[in-house]
């Protein structure tokens, strides 16, 4: 199923990603307007972007300046599609220098909070705003001379922060009206989404839902069978519960025990699949299979592809099994979320990769299967939404995020079976500890990760020498970026001191006190 096709009523705005670390935060806030918004790298060719339907385009902010060797391209051609455009700091020097223009470095840079003052009362981007506004400035350069047509429209006491050319439907601001740190971001984005672009606001869960399995049985047909790649956690259950609404039992979920689940995962979440949610379930233990591609792998990148292929193996196998007893099975759902997707993708063509996520990258080229990802344009708080639309049980839809990858990328090194029995104690005890403290829900992720570090210690009075654990916990509202959680010291205390008596093999714990960025929040 295509990525983001959206049907002919509908209407989105297509933000073209510079760079910025605020680009999600654009697409959030538009969203919070329930309008639909999708984040493209800036090299998106103009048929991508059209293929959305945008109602409007947004060029984000980001790091570069216009005039350095390597500033991340785009199709000018965007600026005349004839759709309201609206840049955003660098999308405004971006605006400034291909309409002919002059960007410079600027005599005085802007970063924090600053004041302007809106200069013309009549812009439609600040329509019923104040004439003077805190914002959020993060810039460097200057827009030094405008091209024919544009005129300022705000200004803060270094530089002009506002510009527009209302004949080209051209708008930009050199601040950041998507932070919590604009007041009034929000409604001056309102101005743009909904009165200059005239996007509807109609992009609700149930909205959403309705559509998504209207495409879903548009795509497979009416005698079109899948197959559900799921892990037990929030993102696959939502997908499967999704597609099962378009299929019913023509949809086969398939459980595959990678061999680095949690402890007593496997049995686990096969009762919550078919008990709580109903779904025709087939479980496979392919463990053993996983672990002998793993031997010997200390790379994290090559674990992730490891595991996705093999998954995909896995699947394509299932699939021909089903054959003998349903029919032809070609298609394969997938719980893929966006912030896979954005991680996974590059915005500047040539430039890094922060991981593979083995849902999106890890696919082997020539694949049997033909993939679906209806929750591939979501954020996790959207997916649970839509999960609490359908009516599933908060026991499954609060469920932490867990890697697909599993605990191979939370073991450092080489993964093998001993490790891996390790890890699931620990981890097992890290869960239990905050759900006592009654802090499970309010943490988007907490997990034990097994370094390969070996310490001294005393137990005993006898010289050990024994593995590292470390705990992560972070706070984060879609996985994009995360600040570490400062547990309790009676919840970290209880946490090591159980983990050094009762796991074998243990004898040190640290704390994990990183936030993302600079780090990411699995440690592989």
């Amino acid at each position: 199923m295509n990525r983001g096709k959206l049907s002919v009523e509908e209407q989105s705005i297509v933000i073209l990603d510079f760079g910025s670390q605020y680009t999600q935060l654009i697409a959030r806030r538009i969203r919070e307007l329930k309008v639909f918004s999708a984040v493209l790298p800036c090299t998106a060719s103009l048929d991508e972007i059209k293929s959305y339907r945008p109602a409007g385009i947004i060029l984000s902010g980001g790091p570069s300046s216009v005039y350095d060797k390597d500033a991340p391209p785009a199709d000018e051609r965007v600026l005349a599609l004839g759709l309201p455009v609206l840049g955003i700091c660098y999308g405004l020097h971006y605006i400034v220098h291909k309409l002919g223009g002059t960007v410079r470095p600027g005599p005085k840079r802007e970063y924090g909070h600053a004041e302007i003052s809106v200069t013309h009362g009549k812009s439609r981007l600040f329509r019923e705003l104040p004439p003077s506004l805190n914002v959020w400035m993060s810039h460097g350069d200057e827009a030094a001379q405008l091209p024919g047509g544009f005129s300022i429209v705000a200004r803060s006491n270094n530089a002009l922060a506002a510009i527009e050319d209302e004949s080209r439907q051209i708008w930009a601001v050199q601040f950041h009206p998507e932070v919590h740190h604009t007041r009034r971001g929000l409604d001056l984005l309102r101005n743009f989404v909904l009165d200059i672009c005239g996007a509807r606001g109609e992009w609700t869960p149930q909205h959403f839902i309705n559509e998504t399995i209207r495409q879903v049985r548009e795509t497979v047909g009416e005698q079109g069978r899948a197959i559900c790649a799921l892990s037990g956690g929030v993102d696959s259950a939502v997908a499967a519960t999704l597609v099962d609404r378009a299929l019913g039992r023509r949809l086969v979920s398939v459980f595959v025990n990678n061999g680095v689940l949690r402890k007593n995962e496997f049995v686990k979440v096969q009762q919550n699949l078919r008990e709580k949610l109903g779904l025709n379930v087939v479980a496979v233990d392919a463990g053993q299979r996983f672990l002998d591609k793993l031997a010997g792998v200390t790379d994290p990148e090559k674990k992730r592809k490891i595991i996705g292929n093999e998954f995909i193996e896995v699947f394509d196998h299932e699939a021909h099994r089903l054959e003998q007893q349903i029919g032809k099975v070609d298609w394969l759902v997938q719980g893929t979320l966006y912030p896979d997707v954005i991680e996974s993708r590059s915005v500047r063509g040539p430039s890094q990769t922060i991981k593979t996520h083995h849902n999106v990258g890890g696919l082997p080229d020539k694949m049997k299967l033909k993939l679906i990802e209806p929750l591939k344009d979501l954020f996790k708080d959207e997916v649970r939404r839509i999960g609490r639309e359908m009516g599933m049980p908060e026991e499954i839809l609060q469920r932490q995020p867990f890697p697909g990858p599993g605990l191979a990328v939370r073991i450092l090194g080489e993964v093998t079976p001993e490790r891996i029995a390790l890890l699931q104690e620990a981890d097992d005890i890290v869960v239990h500890e905050i759900r006592r403290a009654g802090l499970y829900t309010q943490i988007w992720q907490s997990f034990a990760v097994l370094l390969p570090v070996m310490s001294v210690g005393v137990m005993g009075d006898q010289r050990t020498y024994a593995y590292t654990c470390a705990i992560r916990a972070v706070h984060s509202e879609d996985g994009m970026t995360a600040d570490w959680v400062p547990l309790p010291y009676e919840v970290l205390k209880s946490i090591s001191t159980r983990i050094v008596n009762e796991v074998r093999g243990i004898n040190r714990v640290v704390y994990d006190v990183t936030s993302k960025p600079p780090g990411t929040i699995e440690w592989e």
